[in-house]
């Protein structure tokens, strides 16, 4: 089936496949009911696993567990990892990490791969993307770190910093086509799927 050509309305409700509130926050812009599900799977990344592989995976795997829950539903999965050189950041959990995160960081760049995957059961339909955002920080003092870290708590986000928020202080530039998708979920793709499943988008 073609991935790209419209199809029939679909009756069913949607379905995030994420507990993530920054997650749920972006796909309330889109003004269309949906459900939360946990999807509840072991993100570890398998051996010799590379981070877009590793975000594929996990997305794929994130919305085929929600959709035994809800079969008759249409799903998104999502998941993003942050690469500092070969190295993957995680979510820093305390200040101390996202503080060392911030210095790695300075005057690098680092790239954060986004992926989506949507299930539209109805149709038999899989479609899956993955967004790449560059963000090239500054020279950044250990005075303005940890002002950062102090001022906004990025310590559930990847890279340890929001780029939504306050952290737009910390770059020089964003490259991305798409500006939702470092917050973690990009719309624009993904409004296009939902578009394909059915869905009136406005």
């Amino acid at each position: 089936m073609n991935p790209h050509r419209p199809l029939p309305p679909v009756s069913a409700r949607l379905v995030l496949a994420s507990t993530s509130i920054y997650r749920r926050q972006l796909l309330e812009r889109l003004k269309i009911p949906f459900t939360v599900h946990s999807p509840g799977i072991d993100e570890t990344p398998l051996p010799n696993e590379d981070a877009i592989s590793l975000v594929h995976r996990l997305a794929m795997a994130k919305a085929a567990a929600a959709a035994l829950r809800y079969p008759d539903s249409v799903i998104i999965g999502s998941d993003q990892a942050a690469l500092l050189g070969a190295t993957i950041l995680g979510k820093p959990g305390n200040n101390e990490t996202a503080i060392a995160q911030l210095k790695a960081a300075s005057r690098s760049q680092v790239v954060f791969q986004t992926a989506v995957h949507v299930i539209v059961p109805q149709h038999q339909r899989h479609e899956a993307h993955v967004d790449v955002t560059l963000v090239k920080f500054r020279s950044l003092n250990d005075e303005e770190i940890v002002r950062y870290v102090a001022a906004e708590q990025a310590l559930d986000c990847a890279g340890a910093f929001k780029a939504e928020g306050l952290g737009i202080t910390l770059f020089e530039r964003i490259d991305s086509q798409d500006p939702t998708a470092i917050m973690g979920l990009p719309l624009i793709w993904l409004a296009s799927a939902l578009r394909r499943a059915g869905f009136a988008l406005p």
